[in-house]
Formats: C-alpha cells, structure tokens, sequence
C-alpha cells in the first residue's frame, strides 16, 4: 500500500500538537500494513463526502483520506470528528 498526502493535508499536519502528530504516525504504519486493522475504525464516508474515507487517529481525531487506483491512499485533512463534520 502507497500513501501520499495532499498540500492541504501536509499544512495541517504541521500544525497539529506534537502527540497528535505521533498517534497518527502509528497509524498510519497500521494502515499501510492492513487498511481495515479494527484500531483504525476505517469507514466509507456519506453525503457529499462519500467518496472518502476516514480512520481513527484517537477517540476525537480523524483523518480523512480518498483513494487513487487500488493500492495508493491520498490522506486529504486531519482534524477533531466536531471540525471536519460539525
């Protein structure tokens, strides 16, 4: 599995507390060796986002991210559960 990581992605990345940042390191290492690992709680999206997906950084902190062929992941926003559908 490929991941890469959209500008928009990468801003907020940098931006987020240094233990936010780490959690969703090790997720993401989960993820590129099995999507659907029962920590990630990974999930299809609805309504106008329902062409992606999102995994559980922490119990509040998602990330959300689309696919680009079979095998490459694009991760698209990380953020709160309130931000990214309030």
């Amino acid at each position: 599995m490929k991941t890469q990581f959209h500008n928009s992605f990468k801003k907020r990345y940098k931006k987020l507390p240094p233990n936010i940042r780490n959690q969703f390191d090790k997720r993401l290492r989960l993820f590129e060796e099995n999507p659907l690992y029962p920590l990630l709680h990974n999930h299809q999206l609805v309504g106008k986002r329902n062409s992606q997906w999102s995994i559980n950084v922490t119990g509040d902190w998602r990330a959300i991210y689309t696919w680009k062929g079979e095998h490459t992941a694009v991760f698209l926003d990380i953020d709160t559960h309130s931000n990214l559908y309030g």
